[in-house]
Parts: structure tokens; C-alpha cells; sequence
């Protein structure tokens, strides 16, 4: 009789879940803990800053597109756009050049062509002419007696400022010049040019401006109308303090290659490069004995730079010329 086969058992273990060992819950609750202690020291580094801290923060949250006055602005920089004390200290600049060119009976009349404007880079003062020529000849660089007048005025107060000048000259579609070699270009620079040799010797001091541009007639004020008088223009810009114009080193340059090294800059020569010394004469006895040719020098005694030798005494010399080389 056959024996009764024995059941088979399976014995199934249930896994822990999250909560075992290899389980992720903790992951989140850790995550949540650190999430809510940066927010706490978020809060707290808040509560002690300054008012102008606090304000720049809230005007982001409030206007995360930068529109504001606060930060959140798309500007780089130390995260003051433009601050109230620039805005006020450039808003009474403007009322006082104002009252100036007023009070004087020859530039009053014209106030209507000098624009003063404050702008995100500084206070833009503009010198606008119109058909007859006020601040500039036609077609010419030089100066009327009424610019040269208006640029002295200026000339008093900009000099007190510490703040750097930007000079800009504008003119309009018109060639003034049949010259193939002077066009709208050099003339609006050397506009420009004139507006700075005039401040600079009324005393404005001369690292003060630190950039003259000349734009021609590719910056118009009137845009529809290129051939409009009063695009046809002088700017100067006096620069927010916190936005320097860049400035490049003098030594990351050598005569438009690449910079020297130190060691290369201690030797070279300062100054003009001396012509070598002339040789000593010969001596009347060496020149009378006959030159020795390459025929009368054996072929054993001659070097020869593809020899393997030439080659090893080369190398080898290039070896003790590297850094780190013992003499």
C-alpha cells in the first residue's frame, strides 16, 4: 500500500512596510524637518535686518517681475536698484540747474531746448538744437556763445560732484559734409569733444569724464522724423555712484598681444632699445691672414645637428633650462 503523500505548507513572511528597516517614511519626515528649520532661520535672519532689508524683500514678493522701485528687479548689482538718497541728491541737482539757467536772461530763452531728466543711470542733461543752430554751427563742431555760455554754468556745478560724467553727441540723417572722410560720425564726436574740452578748462576735473561717445544719427530722438533739428543733441550724463564704468587694467595688454610674464617684464628693456655695440676692429695682423675656407676644416670636426649627439646636448640643455632643474 502506497504511502499517503504528505500536504506541501508555504509559509509567506509580511514585509514590514514603510516601517521596517529599509523603509522611506523617515525620509520624508526628515525632509520636512529641514524644510521647516531653514524657514525658521529665514524668519529669523528677517527679524534682524534692517528696514531697508526688510522692504527690498517685501517689494520682490509683491512684484517678482521687477517692476517696482524696490528689489526684484533684473538689474545686477549689490541689489539696490536706484536708492532714495541717489533719487533725492539728483532731483535737487536738477532744480538747482534749473533755477540757474532761469535766472540768467540769455539762457532762459532757451530753457525749452535744455531737457534735464533724471534716469535709472544718473541725471541726463541734454543740449537739444534747433534749426537756426543754437548750441553748435551747422555742420560744424564749434561751439555758439550761447553753448560755450551754457557750458560754463554747468561746468561750476558738475565740478563740485564726485560723481564720473558721461558725454554723448548726437546728430541728425543730414550729411553735412561732402567729404568721403568725414561724416556724421566724426562730427558728432568731435561735438562731444568740444562739450568736454570746454567743461574740463572751466574746471571740471579731467579723470571726471570718463567716456565720450560720438552716436551720429543712429540714437534719434525724434524716430519717425530723421531729418527732425532737435535730433541734433548734446547728453551729459552724471553716473549713479553705484554704477562705475569699467575700467580694463593697463598691464593685461603689451602693444595688443599677450601680457608678460614677471620675469619677462623685469628684463625687457624700459624705453627705446639700444643698437647693439659695434664690434672691436680687427688688428692689421688677422687681417692679413688668409680667411680659413670650409674646405681646409676636416669632415670629422665638423657638427652636424642631425647627429644623435647634437640631438642629446640639445635636449639636455632644454632640461637644465626648466623650472625645478638642478644646476
Amino acid at each position: 500500500m502506497a504511502a499517503k503523500a504528505q500536504p506541501i505548507i508555504v509559509i509567506k513572511k509580511k514585509s514590514g512596510g514603510h516601517g521596517g528597516h529599509n523603509g522611506g517614511a523617515w525620509k520624508v519626515a526628515y525632509a520636512d524637518f529641514v524644510t521647516a528649520m531653514m524657514s525658521l532661520f529665514i524668519v529669523l535672519w528677517l527679524m534682524g535686518s534692517s528696514e531697508k532689508v526688510k522692504k527690498a524683500v517685501a517689494g520682490y514678493f509683491n512684484d517678482p517681475k521687477g517692476t517696482a522701485n524696490l528689489l526684484g528687479t533684473t538689474m545686477s548689482g549689490d541689489g539696490v536698484a536706484v536708492t532714495t538718497q541717489v533719487n533725492e541728491n539728483m532731483k535737487r541737482l536738477k532744480e538747482k540747474l534749473e533755477a540757474e539757467i532761469k535766472a540768467k536772461a540769455e539762457l532762459e530763452k532757451l530753457s525749452k531746448q535744455i531737457e534735464i531728466t533724471i534716469t535709472p543711470e544718473g541725471l541726463r542733461i541734454e543740449l537739444i538744437e534747433d534749426k537756426n543752430g543754437t548750441f553748435y554751427q551747422s555742420g560744424s563742431a564749434k561751439l555758439s556763445p550761447s553753448g560755450q555760455e551754457l557750458l560754463t554754468l554747468l561746468a561750476a556745478e558738475l565740478k563740485t560732484l564726485p560723481n564720473e560724467l558721461l558725454i554723448e553727441g548726437h546728430t541728425d540723417a543730414t550729411q553735412y559734409s561732402t567729404d568721403a572722410n568725414y561724416s556724421n560720425w566724426e562730427l558728432s564726436a568731435d561735438r562731444a569733444n568740444s562739450a568736454r574740452r570746454l567743461l574740463q578748462q572751466s574746471g571740471v576735473r579731467s579723470d571726471q569724464v570718463t567716456q565720450v561717445r560720438g552716436y551720429a544719427d543712429q540714437m534719434l530722438r525724434v524716430k519717425n522724423n530723421p531729418y527732425d533739428p532737435s535730433n541734433r543733441r548734446i547728453s551729459i550724463l552724471i553716473k549713479n555712484d553705484n554704477q562705475p564704468v569699467p575700467t580694463f587694467s593697463a598691464a593685461s595688454v603689451v602693444n595688443g598681444t599677450s601680457p608678460l610674464s614677471n620675469s619677462a617684464r623685469k628684463s625687457a628693456p624700459v624705453g627705446n632699445t639700444a643698437m647693439p655695440p659695434a664690434p672691436p676692429p680687427v688688428p692689421a695682423s688677422a687681417q692679413a691672414k688668409p680667411a680659413t675656407t670650409a674646405a681646409s676644416i676636416p669632415a670629422q670636426a665638423k657638427p652636424s645637428a642631425e647627429t644623435p649627439s647634437a640631438r642629446s646636448s640639445l635636449i639636455d640643455r632644454l632640461k637644465s633650462m626648466m623650472p625645478g632643474a638642478k644646476k
